[in-house]
């Protein structure tokens, strides 16, 4: 888990936007929620994430945290991936890199891939049927290569 610079100006006024026009207001709670989810480029689950701000010295509730999470997710900022346990998972968006995950139905381990050709044959896909795209969700769930050999 390596931490990484500080967020980008833009996503905070993003989700400052998106709070706003659904009649919330960016609090110091929030925004250091946001802050500390950009500083990692790591999967979390929420507890994970209060976890991590409580060692970083962050007096944040739990609630805070579950209240925040599907907030930043329906402001395009944060995506949830759901693991085959039904877990969520969360992770900041990637300078809008279109990647995938596969998902270990055994030990829950999640990888992520990108290949281009899938994301090629997503906008062909939309182009076709004249629909614009918000968010594409690309998920293979099976077994990884350490639960395969346990079987053996």
């Amino acid at each position: 888990m390596e931490k990484r610079k500080s967020i980008h100006p833009k996503f905070v006024e993003k989700f400052r936007e998106y709070l706003k026009s659904n009649g919330f207001k960016l609090t110091s709670e929030r925004k250091a929620i946001l802050e500390q989810i950009f500083a990692y480029d790591d999967h979390f689950q929420a507890e994970d994430l209060l976890v991590r701000m409580r060692q970083d010295g962050y007096s944040v509730s739990r609630a805070t945290i579950y209240r925040t999470l599907p907030l930043l997710a329906k402001s395009g900022l944060l995506t949830e991936v759901i693991d085959a346990q039904k877990h969520s998972h969360y992770e900041h968006i990637h300078a809008l890199q279109q990647h995938a995950h596969l998902i270990c139905l055994r030990c829950g381990k999640i990888i992520e891939f990108r290949e281009p050709e899938i994301n090629a044959l997503q906008e062909a896909v939309c182009q076709t049927h004249k629909f614009r795209p918000m968010k594409y969700r690309n998920e293979i769930l099976g077994y990884c290569f350490e639960c395969q050999m346990d079987e053996i």
